[in-house]
């Protein structure tokens, strides 16, 4: 509360002066509605909520069910893309036997790159419902990247990809093209 306080000076006679008045504001209920105040936006206001990529994995088999035979991806309707380190991406179009340091093609993450080879890869595919992006981070590879190669596939509105590891052959010529470990 605010209150006034007044010195008394005692009449010595002469001039009659006003008398000066201190105040002081008392700052309790102030802090008291500070705090208030802050505990009511805090459990009024709705948090952010993180944002979540779909991502659709196929069903568990059940067990009494026989495993269905490995799918063969036809080489004209895929590409494998390889996250690598240092923020490079790699892809190819061969098999195991066509893959050498020159086939493994270097890009890198921005619309003119990697984007841009999916969609020439896709449109030059003889069955674009079935074409194919095989995914392989290898263990260098940054999240940033792999989220930004899923957010390419919805952009790209391809439905059609896979996640793997990458394989042994195709590291061997990753390790080459890209200097090694």
């Amino acid at each position: 509360m605010a209150e006034v306080q007044v010195q008394d000076k005692g009449e010595k006679g002469g001039k009659v002066r006003s008398k000066k008045q201190n105040t002081r504001v008392d700052m309790t209920p102030m802090v008291d509605l500070g705090f208030l105040l802050i505990t009511f936006f805090m459990f009024t206001t709705t948090f952010s909520k993180p944002n979540v990529m779909d991502l659709g994995l196929p069903a568990k088999p059940k067990k009494n069910q026989p495993k269905p035979p490995p799918t063969e991806i036809d080489l004209t309707n895929s590409i494998t893309v390889i996250i690598g380190k240092n923020n490079k991406i790699y892809y190819h179009q061969t098999d195991k036997d066509g893959l050498n340091v020159s086939s493994l093609q270097e890009s890198n993450y921005d619309r003119e790159g990697i984007t841009k080879v999916i969609e020439d890869a896709k449109s030059r595919a003889k069955d674009q419902s079935k074409f194919t992006v095989i995914i392989e981070p290898t263990d260098d590879a940054v999240y940033k990247n792999f989220v930004d190669i899923l957010d390419d596939m919805a952009v790209l509105k391809n439905e059609r990809y896979g996640v793997t590891d990458i394989k042994p052959w195709e590291k061997a010529v990753y390790e080459q093209k890209s200097g090694g470990k």
